[in-house]
């Protein structure tokens, strides 16, 4: 009886997934959008452009819209934020703080695998 309820639910769960991830990454991107808005941080940096990156990723990966595409652009970031900021600091995600980028790279291989699916700007283009 379970395994058939959530079987016949997997798409509303995966878009649950899909609709957390990508506002968790959009607020990731905004934290770093504040900076860019005080003047802290240059747009034309590294960390501006991830914060662009995140920014317009998370909106598109909740509206569902060129997903597979965000979800590359996004685990490639990801992987370069891990190995650029947190690696040298050690090589536990725990005691480098990269967890939350290995975290958000392994939800985007889930992205590219599986794509849009319900509930997606992606599925009235098709």
């Amino acid at each position: 009886m379970t395994k058939e309820f959530l079987e016949s639910k997997t798409d509303y769960f995966y878009v649950v997934f899909r609709l957390v991830i990508g506002l968790l990454f959009l607020l990731h991107g905004l934290q770093k959008m504040s900076g860019i808005f005080d003047g802290k941080i240059a747009l034309f940096s590294l960390f501006g452009a991830a914060g662009v990156i995140e920014t317009i990723g998370g909106i598109l990966l909740i509206i569902g819209l060129f997903t597979k595409y965000v979800a590359v652009i996004t685990a490639i970031e990801m992987l370069v934020a891990y190995f650029m900021m947190h690696l040298p600091n050690g090589l536990s995600p725990l005691a480098n703080k990269g967890e939350a980028s290995l975290l958000f790279f392994a939800a985007f291989l889930v992205i590219i695998a599986f794509g849009a699916r319900k509930w997606a700007i992606d599925n009235l283009m098709h």
